[in-house]
């Protein structure tokens, strides 16, 4: 019995060793915050980064219960990219694999809270991103996708536009100009190119909304989202911002 008892405190003491701790993040840090940037590494093929990102995810979901929704919206975006990449190096069997996660992951976050903005701008900026890269079958849908999650911020945050600052303005207006148009709505979708234009001169957003009102035969084979969304250091500033913050 004695024996028995030690032999299993034993291995109850090398699996608590054997489990990694992760430090407490900040509280003043959004969950955006702190996975995004790795995440966003992983979009332009950063897998160590990716994963980084998961690993913190999955602390975040431990640690914050109440962001669960626009997590799991993130893990759906981080399930997405390792889809897209799976697929363009011929491993079909993880490409189902990782698409059929993606979809598990939005769907689940849609029905945590299907009004929430962190929610809608991660589902429609994800597929905003990868759509067309995905198999000429399933772009479709995921435009529809998209096109869906941004028609439901526009709603929630187009009374709030002008306050945003330059990355959610031109993200939002470019996300409906691009969904719009990949899903059949030229009208709608040359509204919001007209907007950028106006309300948004002498920026990236601008410049390419403006060659598709000059080409719009372009519109279908070029992107006007993510143009200032994968800057790296912005957690780092923020992080250091609040450390000289509580030095003082």
């Amino acid at each position: 019995m004695l024996r028995t008892e030690l032999i299993f405190g034993l291995m109850s003491i090398s699996a608590f060793a054997q489990t990694p701790k992760v430090a407490p993040f900040d509280p003043r840090l959004p969950a955006n915050t702190i996975v995004r940037e790795d995440i966003f590494a992983g979009y332009d093929g950063n897998m160590e980064r990716l994963a980084r990102g998961e690993t913190n995810l999955e602390a975040l979901l431990v640690e914050r219960p109440q962001a669960k929704a626009t997590l799991m919206a993130w893990k759906g975006s981080i399930a997405l990219t390792r889809a897209v990449y799976a697929n363009e190096a011929g491993r079909s069997a993880e490409f189902e694999q990782q698409y059929r996660k993606a979809l598990e992951f939005f769907a689940e976050a849609l029905r945590l809270d299907s009004k929430d903005t962190g929610v809608l701008a991660v589902t429609g900026g994800s597929y905003a991103v990868f759509a067309d890269r995905l198999p000429d079958k399933l772009r479709a849908e995921a435009w529809a996708a998209s096109y869906k999650a941004y028609s439901a911020l526009w709603q929630a945050q187009a009374g709030l536009l002008e306050h945003f600052p330059l990355h959610i303005k031109g993200e939002l207006l470019a996300g409906m100009a691009q969904s719009a148009q990949r899903t059949g709505h030229p009208a709608e979708s040359a509204e919001f190119v007209s907007r950028i234009v106006n309300t948004m001169p002498k920026t990236p957003y601008a410049s390419m909304a403006q060659k598709w009102m000059d080409n719009p035969e372009t519109a279908s084979r070029t992107k006007l989202t993510c143009m200032s969304c994968h800057e790296p250091g912005r957690l780092a500033a923020r992080t250091s911002a609040l450390a000289s913050k509580d030095a003082k």
